[in-house]
């Protein structure tokens, strides 16, 4: 049996050894997992999502596979032989001294409201709404109970006509207090933890933005929670309702105090266990101990 001795020239080895062979990068995984996403995402909106899907997982899978079979490809990346020293110009590491405005890192918002604050804004703004509803039933002249009893309308199937909705009921008052009093506090919290985020502009956002994006999601699935509130809507006016709620609530929450986070308390203080030295007892608990 013969041995064959190969004969490799300096020229060849030189370019391959400041280099490593490493899989070569593909698009393709990320085309398939798009194309399966819209395959499950057409079975609840158009069948063409779907078959635009299957167009793209076909695609993903053709192109995947050609990455690999029938011989992976690869690609040859540099090496750098020399590491890179690390230094600083500082001749030490500052110590970060808790609730101080020198922070290390910008962990925002720094400071929220208060839980209370959302829920005077939230009551506040459901009086504001419930007034423009009361206006908007003498204007229709339907009366002040109309939109009342229609808030409540999904109990109470058997009134569907406009006189039967028109007139007062008190269990239909009692469960439209609730609804709306529940919902009012629940979107005065959501406010409470959004306004911070946009402290410049807190009327925008809570007069416009979250009316419109509230509106637009009610529209979306309104028919499937109550079907008689839905025909006898009038999306105008509960826009307009919508914005006096996010103007009343938004001044309410934002002339609120702040109060900051307790994300550079210590862990064990922010857990609520009790933790000798880990606060500062000469200064009254303010400030963590060296």
């Amino acid at each position: 049996m013969g041995t064959e001795i190969l004969d490799i020239s300096p020229q060849e080895v030189e370019p391959l050894s400041g280099s490593i062979e490493l899989p070569a990068p593909t698009a393709w995984p990320i085309v398939l997992a798009f194309g399966l996403t819209l395959v499950f995402a057409g079975l609840v909106t158009s069948a063409s999502v779907s078959l635009l899907g299957a167009i793209l997982a076909i695609a993903g899978c053709v192109g995947w596979f050609r990455d690999v079979l029938p011989e992976e490809k690869h690609e040859r990346v540099s090496v750098s032989e020399r590491v890179t020293p690390v230094t600083t110009r500082r001749p030490q590491v500052a110590r970060v001294e808790w609730m101080t405005q020198e922070l290390h890192r910008a962990r925002l918002p720094l400071e929220i409201y208060p839980i209370s604050a959302g829920v005077k804004g939230g009551l506040a703004g459901s009086v504001a709404m419930a007034v423009l509803a009361v206006i908007y039933g003498i204007i229709s002249g339907h009366g002040i109970w109309y939109p009342i009893n229609l808030l409540s309308a999904g109990f109470f199937p058997a009134r569907t006509t406009i006189e039967q909705i028109a007139v007062f009921h008190w269990d239909a008052l009692i469960i439209a207090t609730i609804i709306h009093l529940l919902c009012s506090v629940l979107v005065g919290l959501l406010y409470g933890v959004a306004l911070p985020m946009f402290p410049r502009r807190p009327i925008l956002l809570g007069g416009v933005i979250a009316p419109i994006l509230w509106s637009g999601l009610l529209h979306s699935i309104l028919e499937a929670l109550d079907p008689v509130l839905n025909q006898r809507i009038d999306w105008l006016w509960f826009v307009i309702s919508q914005i006096g709620f996010g103007v009343v609530a938004g001044i309410v929450v934002s002339r609120q105090e702040r109060v900051r986070t307790w994300q550079y308390l210590p862990f064990p203080v922010r857990a609520g266990i009790e933790a000798p030295g880990a606060m500062d007892e000469n200064n009254n608990g303010d400030e963590p101990h060296p």
